[in-house]
C-alpha cells in the first residue's frame, strides 16, 4: 500500500538525513517543528523562527524585548538531542531504561538538575497532577515503578500495535506521570517512536491544538474518540508535510 511505503520512506529518510545534517528536508522540519511545538505546549517562550535558528546556528537574536529563560534554551537544545536519540533506538522495544534516558536527555543541565525535588535521572519523589481545572490525578511516587512496569508489560505483550494502542499507552503514561518534569514531552516522543517502529504514520502535536489535546487526555475515560480524533488530525498534517518533502510518486499495489 502507498501509505506503508510512505511511512517506511519517512523512517529511512529521517535516519539517513540525521547523519547528513543538511537543511530543507523531512529531518530538518521534524526536529525543529517537534522541538518548538512540544516545548511550547509546556510553556516555552521561544518562537518557531528562534527554534530553527538555534538548531542551525547554535545561537539566536531575540525578536522582542522579553527575556528568554536559560532553561528554555537548554531544553530546546536537549529536545534536538532527544529526537536524535529516538531515531537511534527507533526499532528497540520500549523499556523503562529507555524512558528514563529520554527524560535525562531532556532535563540535562537545566536548573531542575540541581533541585532534588525533581530527581532528574530518576522517578518523581514529590506527588504531581495534570492541570488545574478538571485535574487528572497521577500515580503516587511510591507506585510509579510498579505502575510503569505493568504498563510496559501489557503494551509489549500486544501482538500487533495500532495507533489506538499507542494513544492508550500515552494516556496511561501521562496518568502515571513518572517524572518531576518533562512527562508530556517524553510521552509525545514515545508516541513518535512507537508509530515509526510499528509502521504507523507518526505525528507531532502542534501547540495550536493544545486545547483539543488536553481535553482529549482529561476526558479519555469518558470518550476516547476525542483524543483519537485529535491525534489522527495531527497524523494527516504530518503525512501531507512528508509527501511534500519527499515528493512521492507511488501507485497503489
Amino acid at each position: 500500500m502507498v501509505i506503508n511505503m510512505l511511512i517506511e520512506k519517512i523512517k529511512k529518510e529521517l535516519k539517513e538525513q540525521k547523519n547528513i545534517k543538511f537543511k530543507g528536508n523531512i529531518y530538518h522540519y521534524s526536529i525543529v517543528f517537534f522541538a518548538y511545538n512540544s516545548n511550547k505546549i509546556e510553556g516555552s517562550h521561544l518562537t518557531e523562527d528562534e527554534t530553527e535558528e538555534i538548531f542551525e546556528t547554535n545561537s539566536f537574536i531575540p525578536k522582542d524585548k522579553f527575556a528568554i529563560k536559560l532553561d528554555d534554551l537548554i531544553e530546546m537544545k536537549n529536545h534536538f538531542r532527544l529526537f536524535d536519540y529516538t531515531l537511534d533506538i527507533i526499532d528497540e522495544q520500549l523499556t523503562k531504561e529507555i524512558i528514563i534516558e529520554m527524560n535525562k536527555i531532556l532535563k540535562r543541565n537545566t536548573s531542575d538538575e540541581d533541585n532534588p525535588r525533581y530527581n532528574v535521572g530518576g522517578f518523581k519523589v514529590v506527588p504531581n497532577k495534570i492541570g488545574l481545572i478538571n485535574v487528572i490525578s497521577t500515580s503516587n511516587p511510591d507506585d510509579v515503578e510498579k505502575d510503569l512496569d505493568t504498563l510496559l508489560k501489557e503494551y509489549n505483550n500486544l501482538k500487533k500495535i495500532t495507533i489506538e494502542d499507542i494513544i492508550d499507552f500515552h494516556y496511561r503514561f501521562e496518568c502515571i506521570h513518572p517524572f518531576g518534569d518533562g512527562n508530556g514531552r517524553v510521552g509525545r516522543m514515545i508516541m513518535f517512536k512507537e508509530c515509526l517502529k510499528n509502521n504507523i504514520m507518526p505525528f507531532i502535536v502542534i501547540d495550536d491544538d493544545k486545547p483539543f489535546y488536553m481535553r482529549g487526555l482529561k476526558n479519555y475515560k469518558e470518550d476516547k474518540m476525542f483524543l483519537i480524533d485529535t491525534i489522527k488530525h495531527e497524523q494527516d498534517i504530518y503525512e501531507n508535510i512528508a509527501k511534500d518533502f519527499l515528493n512521492f510518486k507511488l501507485e497503489d499495489k
